[in-house]
């Protein structure tokens, strides 16, 4: 079974400084069929203005993943890290018993595009923790390339959960298949360009809740960029 969530159907604000679409219930918005989907609890996607950002705040309890894809975005945090995070690199920050931090866009002249992913963790009021790679665009062509997950396994960022985040990259035309395991289910999120998911088309924005299916098949009908998350 697929369903389908469209990229009209999210929640919006826009500060000026900040465009943001909320496919699952955030902050104002609301929707009772879109609070999670499993353990995932938060995808935004954000566009901040040149030199805007967000001041410092805080978190507990979540795993927070941030997925650059056009711009840069600067990060600080109370447990001294100091980086910027550039197209093709993750970013994941464990919040446990609680971390304080602020997001900026450094540059002048471009917008930061990124996707804000929460996952809720299995384990409460860990340490807080930060990590961050570079997964090479080319790495990521024609496949499903694991970014994220509980095990850390093929280089992956470590998360606390049992997520598995895959990452492609796709030329108009390209498959790829993930087999699901039994009581798994997936959620795809197109970041750019255009799939056809498990027989269903997805545009930029668009994402699909996959249960009870044996696996999550993509096809490019232009060039893209998609998120899977395989869960349990």
């Amino acid at each position: 079974m697929i369903n389908v969530r469209h990229a009209e159907e999210r929640g919006s604000v826009n500060l000026g400084w900040l465009d943001s679409k909320h496919t699952f219930s955030f902050g104002h918005f609301f929707d009772p069929d879109y609070t999670n989907f499993g353990p995932l609890r938060v995808i935004n996607e954000d566009r901040v203005q040149p030199g805007e950002g967000f001041p410092t705040h805080g978190h507990e309890n979540m795993e927070i993943i941030s997925y650059v894809l056009e711009g840069a975005l600067e990060h600080k945090d109370s447990i001294g890290t100091g980086t910027q995070i550039r197209p093709g690199e993750v970013q994941r920050m464990s919040a446990g018993t609680g971390i304080r931090h602020s997001e900026y866009n450094p540059l002048s002249d471009e917008v930061a595009h990124f996707l804000q992913i929460w996952i809720i963790p299995d384990t409460q009021d860990i340490e807080p923790g930060y990590e961050q790679k570079m997964f090479d665009r080319a790495d990521r062509q024609g496949v499903l390339k694991l970014v994220a997950a509980k095990d850390a396994r093929d280089g992956a960022l470590k998360i606390h959960q049992d997520v598995d985040l895959y990452s492609s990259v796709l030329r108009d035309g390209d498959t790829v298949s993930l087999p699901l395991r039994s009581g798994r289910r997936a959620w795809v999120q197109v970041a750019q360009g255009s799939v056809a998911v498990n027989g269903s088309q997805l545009y930029p924005g668009d994402g699909a809740a996959i249960t009870e299916e044996d696996a999550v098949s993509l096809t490019a009908t232009s060039d893209a960029e998609v998120l899977v998350f395989d869960m349990a």
